[in-house]
């Protein structure tokens, strides 16, 4: 089973093209394990507890309940827009999720990894958690990434985070693939010293915060956000499930493969905190999962000297680019394509919609599109619709045949790595390639010719195979469009096919075709 999971949306807000390109990565990562053969299973969803959910309902004066209700639906309204498809989802306001955390928050009191003390020092509203000296820039100061910063002398309870330090840095030095990319490895290593000596404090008295999840242990106290949030992972995948639930079987989901996230929450939240929580419920460090840590969208922008540059995209900034009105304005294909075509996994990125248009334009619509249009009307045209026979086998027609084994190992190692955009620099090469052989030929030439029927036959079922490989390729990226080729290819059993099955082949001789319809039509961008 590959079990993969993203970060679940903190539903203070509405979702953003940041969530769009994780929630996408994923959901092609599991759509071509599946092409690989793998059972997946993908969960994602929403946090829907904390500090900032309280005070935005208490400012739109309805109860959180009904807020987090209302921006869940934003976010499944735009996971739909998308295309994703995923397996579970998460809620953290589930009662048997609840059931879950405070199971575990009574199993680590039990065993005295829990424990109550007074603390008076800063706090970060933005993060929702106490500071240290340690998070104090060069200056003294406390960074903008943590927002507002105020004192505070409460009662707390605090996990026993240092007791956990000396084996997550032994299992972090050790454990090649915890972090993916490599150089984000630096970041967790710096941010263990970092928190050398210190203990996570997992509660909020209710007199200033009531919507979390009670401490089983004192009901005077919830649970802090991150404490609930992150055990999401295992308690919506069957952790301790009780008898009778409908969640899936624990055993075999986990160990998970991969925890995709971005790269504000892999430390410490996601490499420190939960991975300490998981060793101290006893999960082996075989059962600690791999980080795949993904960069950001940023906006372009344009100095006042014409210097360009980029920033942060943030809602405090109001440069935040909606994902459903990018689908509704240029087509899911466009933008699932856009979203993991422009971006090396682990980087950041620009967000350029001249670029989205014009790596649809020339990539799908001119390159495939004008490929599957060629390919079908002229065998339509020339061979009654049908696949035919033919004996024609030149040096072209085998370096095209030969250039697919290529194309695979490239595709299959660039996948196998979570680099999307690599891999579809393949399939575009691939796809480019047959049309460069159709333009060598030139079919529509050679048709007024009947001494070269044979070659003619050749050469279109060439592309018609080319035609259909791709859209197997490409079915993880774009799900949609791949199916409208393979129906206008009538080739119900491409949908079939895994990866392993790929070969030169893939259609029959004697394959029928429809009449092709634009599958990619040309994006104008208005000025």
């Amino acid at each position: 089973m590959f079990y993969l999971t993203t970060a679940i949306d903190y539903t203070n807000g509405a979702p953003h093209i940041g969530h769009a390109y994780e929630k996408v990565l994923a959901d092609v990562i599991a759509r071509y394990r599946r092409l690989r053969g793998d059972d997946v299973y993908y969960l994602t969803g929403v946090d829907q507890h904390g500090q900032k959910v309280q005070q935005t309902a208490e400012k739109d004066g309805v109860n959180p309940a009904t807020y987090v209700k209302r921006v869940t639906k934003g976010f499944t309204h735009a996971w739909d827009k998308l295309g994703l498809q995923y397996d579970g989802w998460a809620e953290t306001t589930n009662p048997l999720h609840k059931e879950c955390v405070q199971g575990i928050l009574q199993r680590l009191s039990d065993e005295g990894l829990i424990y109550k003390k007074r603390y008076t020092g800063f706090y970060s509203i933005r993060q929702e958690q106490f500071l240290t000296d340690k998070e104090r820039d060069e200056n003294g100061e406390f960074g903008e990434e943590w927002g507002q910063v105020e004192e505070r002398d409460e009662e707390n309870y605090y996990f026993k985070l240092s007791d956990q330090v000396a084996w997550l840095r032994q299992f972090v030095e050790t454990h090649e693939d915890f972090v993916i990319p490599q150089f984000r490895k630096a970041d967790v290593l710096n941010a263990i010293e970092r928190t050398e000596g210190t203990d996570l404090c997992i509660s909020r008295p209710k007199e200033r915060l009531r919507w979390g999840i009670e401490l089983p242990f004192d009901t005077d106290f919830v649970t802090f956000v991150w404490f609930d949030a992150l055990i999401n992972y295992i308690s919506f995948a069957g952790y301790n499930k009780p008898e009778g639930s409908d969640l899936p079987d624990f055993d075999k989901l986990w160990p998970a493969q991969l925890h995709i996230i971005g790269k504000d929450i892999l430390v410490p939240s996601h490499s420190i905190y939960w991975t300490c929580m998981l060793h101290a419920i006893g999960f082996t460090d075989e059962q600690i999962p791999s980080l795949l840590v993904h960069g950001w969208w940023n906006i372009k922008k344009k100095a006042d000297d014409g210097a360009e540059g980029s920033e942060k995209m943030s809602k405090s900034l109001g440069n935040v680019v909606d994902p459903v009105a990018l689908v509704e304005t240029f087509g899911q294909d466009a933008v699932r394509y856009y979203l993991v075509r422009d971006i090396h996994t682990g980087r950041d990125s620009d967000y350029d919609i001249e670029r989205l248009v014009m790596l649809f334009n020339t990539e799908l619509a001119n390159n495939l599109g004008n490929l599957c249009n060629r390919a079908l009307n002229m065998t339509k045209r020339y061979s009654g619709g049908v696949t035919v026979a033919s004996e024609f086998d030149d040096d072209s027609c085998a370096k095209l045949r030969a250039s697919l084994d290529v194309v695979l190992e490239k595709y299959r190692k660039h996948m196998d790595q979570y680099e999307i955009s690599y891999a579809l620099e393949a399939v575009v090469e691939f796809i480019t390639g047959t049309n460069v052989f159709a333009e060598q030929h030139k079919p529509w030439e050679i048709a007024k010719d009947e001494s070269k029927v044979d070659e003619l036959n050749a050469v279109l079922a060439h592309m018609v195979e080319a035609v259909a490989l791709a859209s197997v390729l490409l079915k993880p990226i774009i799900p949609n469009a791949c199916e409208r080729i393979q129906t206008q290819l009538k080739a119900d059993h491409l949908a079939e096919l895994s990866l392993e099955d790929l070969k030169w082949g893939i259609l029959d001789i004697g394959q029928e075709v429809a009449k092709p319809k634009p599958v990619f039509p040309r994006i104008q961008l208005e000025e």
